[in-house]
């Protein structure tokens, strides 16, 4: 499991969500309808929460910290996510690739 934020979906979450320069928390987790590249009938939600509780993945970014608690792992399993920017729809936007199991 692995979470990557672009440049680009940092400066959507800091200007959209008006986040200061630290200790803002940005947690991801799954939530019913939906698809994405890899999950039928699920996608992906985000919400603000600075107070981070038993977290199965985080990355830091631009003074952010970007998180998916214990209990949201399985959405996230042998995956890697990327966070990206749509400037077209101009929202997050995410991307899955499934982690290569090593022999």
């Amino acid at each position: 499991m692995k979470m990557t934020i672009t440049d680009a979906a940092s400066q959507w979450f800091k200007s959209e969500l008006a986040l200061p320069d630290q200790g803002a928390g940005i947690r991801f987790f799954g939530k019913v309808y939906g698809k994405t590249q890899v999950h039928d009938g699920f996608s992906v939600g985000m919400t603000r929460d600075d107070t981070p509780e038993e977290t199965a993945m985080q990355v830091e970014k631009d003074g952010v910290l970007y998180y998916v608690n214990d209990v949201d792992a399985w959405f996230f399993e042998r995956l890697n996510m990327t966070v990206d920017y749509d400037s077209k729809a101009d929202e997050p936007k995410y991307e899955f690739v499934e982690e290569k199991e090593e022999v």
